[in-house]
């Protein structure tokens, strides 16, 4: 009962206002958006636009110079067990002797100090993230020798299996072939809507994640907007954003984002003024 209270009265995650300053330059400033229960938002942005810090902001691990990130309505803090994490670019030895499922158990029980004998309802918790993500046929082969897809799916479980409220992924798609892609979108969106867990994925391309985003919050030279996809992205939105004129073209079920103009006054040396999103 408690929880539905909080569905039906507030965000699940509130940012507001935050500006993070990293080495003398704004890396995000004023970034407002908030996310509700189970819903599946995708983190837009081009590689070095700040989507990694936004997620480092959101986990307590980036101090930001003004504003505040709420969930449920109170102050952020570090090891929030409402937020699951996946991080970006996990490498795998190949012959590191750990089990897929005994990766998914560390997410439950890694930070015990010592040797002890895992519980019965550790075994059946382990057992129910992997069938959730379809990972159960090679649960007891090594993480080094699985494919990225599979990587994925044990990874996913291992932040699902504390049972958390929002789910962090940090370009969870880059470098997996375009069927693994699809696999891992649909097991997500299949995730979210099963388990009630809202979804904040960050990608720089939008298209494959168009048919599952509730909404999207976009991120360019520092700024955010936030909304549904139709809110979103457009012409005077994006060219607000960026500071310059941006075309929106849909062409056969995608978008483009496209700008050719140099931005208004110095653009970040990450930030390309001539680009286009898909």
């Amino acid at each position: 009962m408690t929880s539905q209270l909080h569905e039906a009265s507030q965000p699940l995650l509130e940012v507001r206002g935050a500006t993070v300053n990293i080495d003398g330059r704004d890396i995000l400033r004023d970034v407002n958006f908030s996310i509700n229960h189970g819903e599946f938002t995708g983190l837009i942005g081009s590689n070095g636009a700040g989507k990694t810090t936004l997620f480092r902001v959101i986990l307590g691990l980036q101090r930001q110079v003004t504003g505040s990130v709420l969930v449920h309505g109170e102050p952020i803090t570090r090891a929030n067990r409402s937020i699951g994490y996946v991080p970006q670019k996990v490498l795998f030895d190949p012959d590191l002797p750990i089990r897929a499922r005994d990766l998914v158990a560390l997410g439950a029980d890694g930070h015990r100090y010592g040797l002890s004998r895992r519980p019965r309802a550790l075994h059946a918790a382990v057992d129910e993230m992997l069938d959730a993500v379809d990972a159960g046929s090679f649960a007891d082969r090594r993480v080094g020798g699985l494919s990225g897809g599979e990587q994925q799916r044990v990874l996913v479980a291992h932040a699902l299996i504390s049972r958390p409220e929002l789910l962090l992924l940090d370009e969870p798609l880059a470098n997996l072939d375009p069927g693994s892609v699809e696999e891992i979108i649909a097991l997500l969106h299949r995730v979210s809507q099963r388990q009630r867990v809202a979804i904040l994925l960050s990608a720089h391309e939008m298209n494959p994640l168009l048919p599952v985003m509730d909404r999207v919050v976009y991120v360019a030279n520092g700024h955010v907007a936030s909304g549904t996809t139709d809110e979103v992205v457009r012409p005077s939105v994006l060219s607000a954003l960026y500071g310059h004129h941006v075309d929106v073209l849909r062409v056969h079920g995608r978008v483009l984002v496209v700008a050719t103009a140099l931005p208004v006054g110095p653009a970040p040396s990450d930030q390309h003024p001539e680009f286009v999103v898909e």
